[in-house]
């Protein structure tokens, strides 16, 4: 006769274990403990065994343990063995398996594959410094406190979607794009290790648009003479004084000059070679010196020539200046929200084609890259006779600016 749940309850431990039979091979064994446990006879190879299932639980009392089978369970989980049982399968080894692939699953979390990837991708050393560092705050900041410790395999779009959404939140729109990304990229390489099968992220793809673009306004060449006075009032350090001179001189971009260290410099020729890693097009890029701007670098070598950097941290000389320090001097004379750091490469291009200069030169000197692979395929010095003198020029035209517009007050105050 099938057992029930009361006859179990009322089955009470003797001085040896005993049993008693629901049928089709499924019995549940009363210990001389009072455990009372559910097993499986069966045979294969002509070989009687018996599957432990687990430990009975009654349905009343719900006792919260993953061992613990209820009567109806149990006669599932005897099915279940039936057809591993008939397709030549141990119930037991199928278990021991299948606990051994949820232990290696949980411990590939996302965090684990994620710095797996990590630790792949700059052995490549296909990122920057700068790159590398984005992509460590964003996973630490962001996206492994809510899903660090979940195993790959479990992740939802509804999680990473909860990730974006928090990033949005606080208008962080680019960071929310690059999470995205970046969370996107861990799925796809989890995907080519067999260590998941779908990316989640896929689902995502429009939750979020990328911000148009804030270009950098450039500075009215009027303007240029009362920002320089501004800068030489406001007294900050001689080095980020000289930093933002020499932004305006060579229009290179912040992170370009920031990160400059002294053995770019050749001084007998006048030449800073920036190397193709700290570039954004990743080209070797030449840029000829005013005399202007040489006459700053004598004056700042004397400054900071002993170290690695032309513009180290001030509270970290070891590391280099921060993206921020420029912007918030100019932030400080005035400009802030009318002006930036990198506004220079704008406000240069904008004059100097105004002035006629050829575009080719101008674009050269911005190491904007060319549209068609023929041209993309020039050396770097490509112009650089040419962008020699527009240069100089480009440094007489703003002291010429500076000492019109101190005549021109001179001439003000005596009036």
């Amino acid at each position: 006769m099938p057992l029930n749940d009361k006859s179990i309850l009322n089955a009470k431990p003797k001085d040896k274990a005993y049993r008693l039979s629901d049928g089709s091979a499924l019995y549940i064994e009363i210990r001389p403990t009072g455990k009372k446990v559910w097993l499986y006879r069966y045979k294969i190879a002509g070989k009687g065994e018996i599957f432990t299932i687990g430990e009975f639980i009654d349905n009343a009392r719900n006792r919260p343990y993953p061992n613990h089978i209820s009567l109806v369970d149990a006669r599932i989980k005897r099915d279940e063995a039936k057809q591993l049982v008939k397709q030549g399968i141990h119930p037991l080894h199928h278990k021991q398996t299948a606990l051994k692939v949820q232990i290696a699953e949980n411990a590939n979390t996302f965090k684990v594959i994620a710095e797996e990837w990590k630790e792949a991708t700059e052995t490549e050393k296909v990122w920057s410094t700068y790159y590398s560092k984005q992509v460590t705050h964003i996973l630490e900041t962001d996206i492994f406190p809510s899903i660090g410790k979940i195993p790959i395999r479990n992740i939802t779009s509804a999680q990473i979607l909860e990730i974006i959404s928090s990033i949005k939140k606080r208008g962080a729109f680019t960071v929310a794009l690059l999470a995205r990304q970046i969370c996107s990229t861990i799925f796809d390489y989890a995907i080519s290790h067999l260590k998941a099968e779908s990316n989640p992220v896929s689902a995502l793809k429009n939750t979020i648009k990328r911000p148009p673009v804030q270009h950098h306004k450039p500075l009215p060449q009027n303007e240029i003479p009362i920002f320089l006075k501004k800068l030489d009032e406001y007294g900050c350090n001689r080095p980020t004084f000289i930093a933002i001179r020499l932004m305006l001189l060579t229009f290179v971009r912040t992170k370009e000059l920031r990160m400059a260290t002294w053995d770019e410099f050749d001084f007998d020729n006048a030449e800073w070679r920036i190397p193709a890693n700290r570039m954004k097009m990743k080209q070797p890029h030449i840029i000829p010196l005013s005399e202007q701007a040489y006459e700053l670098l004598i004056r700042l070598k004397s400054l900071t020539g002993h170290q690695k950097w032309l513009f180290p941290n001030v509270r970290r000389p070891l590391d280099c200046m921060t993206n921020t320090t420029l912007n918030r001097v100019i932030e400080r004379i005035g400009y802030g929200g009318k002006f930036s750091a990198h506004g220079f490469r704008g406000t240069a291009s904008t004059i100097l084609n105004e002035k006629g200069y050829p575009s080719d030169y101008i674009e050269k000197q911005l190491a904007h890259a060319p549209k068609d692979q023929v041209r993309a395929s020039y050396n770097h010095a490509q112009h650089l006779s040419q962008r020699k003198a527009m240069l100089q020029d480009w440094a007489d035209f703003i002291d010429d600016l500076c000492e019109k517009a101190f005549t021109n007050f001179i001439n003000s105050q005596a009036t």
